[in-house]
């Protein structure tokens, strides 16, 4: 299966998970149309305008990980705060909490996969 980018699914949201702005989700795989065969809901670019913000939440049930592709960020990593950049990788554990803010002056994209355990 190929899926040309012009056919990926663009999702905007306000106030992700509490956050502040509006976030651009590219999704790559789709859960609706099964492409997880089970095994998870998310993978998807992710794209935050400066300032944009994805709320404190926890996993449950699943982990998440963050690939940095531009810009940097805030994480907040279980309570901790840490600056990210291109490159870096978050990865948010099955019980852990993580939230992420765009306090730089360009676009903060990354990559996020959501996998059950």
């Amino acid at each position: 299966m190929i899926r040309r980018a012009h056919e990926l699914k663009e999702e905007k949201v306000t106030g992700f998970k509490g956050g502040q702005g509006e976030v651009t989700i590219l999704h790559i795989l789709e859960e609706g149309k099964n492409e997880f065969n089970g095994k998870g809901r998310l993978y998807a670019r992710f794209i935050l305008k400066p300032g944009t913000s994805i709320g404190l939440h926890q996993h449950s049930g699943d982990f998440e990980a963050y690939y940095i592709l531009k810009g940097q960020g805030l994480v907040n990593d279980n309570g901790t705060e840490t600056l990210v950049k291109a490159g870096d990788m978050v990865l948010t554990k099955n019980g852990e909490s993580h939230a992420i803010t765009n306090n730089g002056d360009e676009d903060l994209e990354y990559m996020a996969l959501i996998l059950y355990v």
